[in-house]
């Protein structure tokens, strides 16, 4: 048996689980807009406890009291805006700025040939 050969098998597998998990996370707005990831974290915070309290008593664990889940004051479509606010920004003042760098490194040239 060797190891290195391709094996089918295997690729059927994982590409099947990286295709749901795609599909899972464009069903649920992940890939869309930043209020549609917001409100999918949301609906993750809301839903998290209880599916987990469901799952332990399925299998027999005794769980007294779970932690509570972190609040994030985050929202994904502002620090989206933000981000692309930045990069606008510094890509706006570009020019100038190249322009007064090249000037320094002139005045700096012409300081060392002294």
């Amino acid at each position: 048996l060797n190891c290195s050969a391709f094996d089918p098998f295997r690729f059927i597998i994982k590409g099947s689980l990286g295709g749901a998990a795609i599909y899972v996370a464009y069903d649920q707005g992940l890939l869309g807009s930043g209020t549609q990831g917001a409100e999918a974290l949301r609906k993750a915070q809301a839903a998290l406890p209880p599916a987990i309290q469901e799952w332990t008593s399925y299998l027999g664990w005794e769980v007294r009291a779970l932690p509570p889940t972190p609040k994030f004051d985050f929202s994904p479509s502002d620090s989206w805006n933000k981000g692309v606010q930045t990069v606008m920004s510094a890509l706006s003042v570009a020019p100038a700025r190249a322009c007064e760098y090249t000037v320094e490194g002139w005045k700096y040239v012409k300081d060392l040939v002294k």
